[in-house]
């Protein structure tokens, strides 16, 4: 039973401080003007600054996209 739902399941990537990765647009908020249909999935090689768990990591991002 266990070896059939781990079956469809991957390694989680090992992530290290200063890698670059690219971040989703899923979940990011935008003006209003944008489509999100024509928006890019990915944007950026960001920094990793922190390492908060196995699925969490703080990325160094532009003054430009705070979340104020």
């Amino acid at each position: 039973m266990k070896r059939q739902a781990n079956r469809g399941q991957r390694e989680v990537e090992k992530w290290k401080k200063y890698d670059k990765v690219m971040l989703s647009t899923k979940d990011l908020l935008f003006k209003e003007g944008l489509v999100k249909k024509l928006m890019e999935k990915y944007v950026g090689l960001y920094e990793i600054e922190k390492i908060v768990s196995k699925n969490v990591v703080n990325l160094k991002l532009l003054v430009s996209m705070s979340m104020i």
